[in-house]
């Protein structure tokens, strides 16, 4: 049998030859990517909906009286945990804020006029606070959730029309949405003389705003609406190193405690993922381990008091002391352990911590040995893998 091509699909016909194999292949592929992004978009659309219809709730809630509307806050916190509790991550007081944030700039009488066109009719449903269904919702949010977030930000109303309508029409991902919020491209195209010439510019992607079919499934908040664990590392490497620390540490004595790994966090709108965090019950405090790869950059050490300051107010009982960060590096040929204690309230505190913490000099022995040994096992494997691969063909 041989291949040839119908439309998108690859198909096969007879006389097949080992030379079709490479677009077989392609068109598998192909199909694959395809059906993984039509998966994400579906689930984002069906996302974008639900989430629409939440702020219904929150708002209508709130607009039914002043007793209500004083309510207001209350009601976002009590949701928050009932919610959490019942479907897990995903609806935090900051998410269904955003939520009711959403409807309230994309209201009803906007959603009637888009779908007047499309419908002859508009079904109701029986429930009391609903307009719409949600196939109907669905087709008024093309865009992603994740779009919508970005959007949220635009605070005036005409230059998030804009965005909206240009990355509809130009088909941006959400980092290009974001990029040009970022560049201020409403105001520079409104400044400009050729305004033709700056959208079509202006819709041109750029290699970094590609998103692929793999990203798109492990979006944070798809996860979250699916109740998904995205515990990953980008290498074999970094992976082991972390589940090695993680043992070492817990070994070093009966202080630390296991909280999490690959812990993830939100600021503003970018998500972070902290590679260990740790409980000292000596010094009643988390420890937030992040580990670097690669030379320890000005970077690296300005990020980890956020993560800190994020651990104090979201992760940090009442009664516990504010957290430590411990960033680890292994550049080439040196180690290096640092502990971030810029968020302590005082000296003394910052002495007691370091006391009680491990040195420098043993996590530093520590990382270089492992990475040394993870290194040469790596380089053992590499050859039989290849060997192994020759004896396949």
């Amino acid at each position: 049998m041989a291949t040839k091509r119908v439309g998108k699909r690859t198909t096969l016909t007879p006389r097949a030859t080992i030379s079709d194999y490479d677009e077989v292949l392609s068109g598998v592929v192909e199909l694959l990517e395809q059906a993984r992004r039509t998966a994400a978009r579906s689930v984002n659309a069906i996302m974008t909906a639900t989430y629409w219809e939440i702020g219904q709730c929150i708002v209508e809630f709130e607009q039914g009286g002043e007793e209500r509307a004083g309510y207001g806050e209350q009601l976002l916190e009590r949701l928050a945990e009932d919610l959490t509790k019942r479907f897990g991550r995903g609806f935090s007081r900051q998410n269904l804020q955003q939520m009711r944030q959403f409807y309230s700039a994309w209201p009803p009488d906007r959603i009637r006029q888009t779908l007047s066109g499309e419908f002859e009719e508009v079904q109701i449903r029986q429930h009391p606070s609903a307009t719409f269904d949600l196939a109907e919702i669905t087709r008024r949010f093309p865009l992603s959730w994740s779009h919508y977030v970005k959007l949220l930000a635009v605070r005036d109303a005409k230059v998030r029309e804009f965005y909206e309508a240009e990355a509809l029409r130009g088909g941006w991902t959400v980092r290009q949405l974001d990029r040009q919020i970022g560049s201020q491209f409403y105001q520079r195209t409104l400044l400009s003389r050729n305004k033709a010439a700056m959208l079509t510019k202006g819709a041109q992607p750029r290699p970094e705003d590609a998103i692929t079919p793999e990203e798109e499934i492990k979006d944070p908040l798809v996860l979250e609406f699916l109740n998904l664990k995205d515990e990953y590392s980008e290498s074999e490497l970094e992976d082991a190193l972390i589940r090695h620390l993680e043992t070492f540490i817990l070994e070093l004595g009966n202080d630390f405690t296991f909280v999490g790994r690959q812990k993830r966090l939100r600021l503003d709108d970018e998500w972070y993922r902290v590679d260990l965090v740790f409980y000292h019950r000596r010094l009643r405090c988390l420890v937030i381990l992040d580990l670097q790869l690669d030379k320890l950059t000005h970077a690296d050490v300005g990020q980890m008091p956020l993560y800190c300051n994020y651990a104090r107010a979201h992760w940090t009982l009442p009664d516990e002391n504010p957290p430590v960060g411990l960033i680890l590096c292994t550049g080439k040929g040196a180690a290096l352990a640092r502990y971030a204690l810029e968020g302590l309230p005082n000296k003394i505190m910052a002495t007691e911590y370091l006391t009680a913490l491990p040195p420098h000099e043993l996590l530093e022995a520590e990382l270089e040995r492992t990475r040394r040994i993870l290194s040469s096992r790596d380089a053992m494997r590499s050859p039989k893998k290849t060997a192994a691969r020759k004896r396949r063909t």
